[in-house]
């Protein structure tokens, strides 16, 4: 019995609180708040977290982060995670890169964000662009490099043929991480309408402007802004097709790819990492509320610790938190297992990650609510990093890959056998 409780209460990234409860037999057992505590130490990350961590409320304020961040993130070997070994990455397996974003996020969720945009959308180029590009990125990744997919809702680019470039001109939204990037991934209209193309667009040139236009209230310094490109230019050679539900594309097996790993599509991975990166900041919530209750003091005196309802909502609150950490990184290992024995996915396993995360990240919500009804208007105060990471969150169940109406109609479709609309 000892040992199953004790299993069970340290099955729990970046924070080493420890409390202490006693079994009925007096002995003392150990647990961690964070159930991942114990590979603290082991992350790529680990180095850059209190840095991050100390420069997280200044970073909010003052909407960007820190050039020193930046800079010692793209000298650290987190840049080469999503890159494969014939790319001159690690080939780090989809369980680590969550952890090491996990960490992250409990430390600054901004920071966070812009590297898992720049992690999850190399994954996708790497995919995209194939072994005819394979130079190119491995340039890409000696240089440690930073990318991004401004993508979004009002994006609008025409390409023309000019020498041996194309040239491209318009608008590309919802640029997350462009502000501190090197590289963009555009999708763009050059000759037919019904067939785009892409290529990755060199963001130090004058010919592209970035407008510094995010202003959310959550994930202020994430840099999701607007990308004008006027005439920007592009080398020919690195022009490919952007076929329309790639996913579909890449589990082709006669379609040649540089790694097994990038037949994988980069949404499904990208949810299953924006779960545990839920599970980071509000972990990191749960952490603060219960160390800064135990001095404080309610109404008619009574200590705010004691009360049972309290106690009984940050269980509930951790409870959450665990199984929404275990169900992400039960599909993370079932991916890691899919690439190691080189199968390919099937369109269950691409819903069953969009499903985990959705529903990790429902769990994650649950607990947030719970730790506010703990704080009382307390959460609510401007200024503390609760109140930060409250306004972050926000942000993660709501992005597209992972919004809980697109993946549970995708997932009822298929249940239906409806068949998938959704191009990712």
């Amino acid at each position: 019995m000892s040992n199953f409780a004790q299993d069970s209460l340290t099955h729990s990234p970046c924070d080493s609180n420890v409390n202490t409860l006693k079994n009925i037999e007096g002995s003392r057992l150990e647990f961690s708040i964070n159930p991942a505590a114990h590979t603290a130490t082991s992350l790529k990350m680990a180095p850059l977290l209190d840095d991050i961590a100390a420069g997280a409320a200044e970073a909010d304020t003052q909407r960007h982060i820190s050039d020193t961040v930046i800079a010692g993130i793209k000298a650290n070997p987190i840049m080469g995670v999503t890159a494969s070994q014939q790319l001159g990455g690690s080939s780090a397996s989809m369980v680590d890169i969550g952890l090491e974003l996990e960490a992250t996020a409990a430390a600054c969720a901004s920071t966070a964000w812009v590297l898992w945009n720049h992690l999850c959308t190399f994954h996708l180029f790497a995919g995209l662009l194939g072994p005819d590009n394979q130079h190119f990125l491995q340039q890409i990744v000696a240089r440690q490099q930073w990318v991004c997919f401004p993508a979004g809702a009002s994006t609008a680019i025409r390409g023309q043929h000019t020498d041996n470039v194309v040239q491209l001109q318009g608008k590309a939204a919802f640029g997350s991480g462009a502000r501190y990037a090197d590289w963009a991934g555009a999708s763009f209209i050059l000759d037919d309408p019904k067939q785009p193309k892409f290529a990755l667009v060199d963001l130090h040139q004058a010919q592209v402007t970035i407008d510094a236009d995010w202003y959310s209230m959550s994930l202020r310094a994430s840099a999701t802004d607007t990308l004008h490109y006027d005439l920007a230019s592009v080398d020919n050679t690195n022009v490919v097709p952007f076929p329309f539900k790639y996913r579909f594309a890449f589990r082709d097996p006669e379609r040649p790819m540089i790694d097994h790993r990038y037949r994988e599509d980069w949404v499904g991975l990208s949810d299953l990492w924006l779960g545990l990166m839920a599970v980071g900041v509000v972990q990191a919530n749960l952490n603060d509320v219960c160390t800064g209750i135990q001095d404080r003091v309610a109404i008619m005196g009574l200590k705010v610790a004691e009360r049972p309802l309290v106690q009984v909502n940050l269980g509930q609150a951790q409870a959450n938190l665990n199984a929404a950490r275990d169900t992400v990184l039960a599909a993370c290992r079932e991916t890691d297992e899919r690439i190691d024995g080189r199968q390919i996915p099937t369109e269950a396993d691409y819903l069953r990650q969009l499903a985990a995360a959705s529903a990790a990240l429902q769990l994650c919500d649950d607990a947030l609510r719970l730790l506010v009804r703990v704080m009382g208007g307390n959460g609510l105060r401007e200024g503390p990093d609760f109140e930060r990471r409250l306004r972050d969150f926000q942000a993660m169940p709501l992005h597209i890959n992972a919004h809980q109406d697109r993946v549970n109609e995708s997932v009822g479709r298929h249940l239906l056998g409806l068949g998938a609309e959704n191009p990712f």
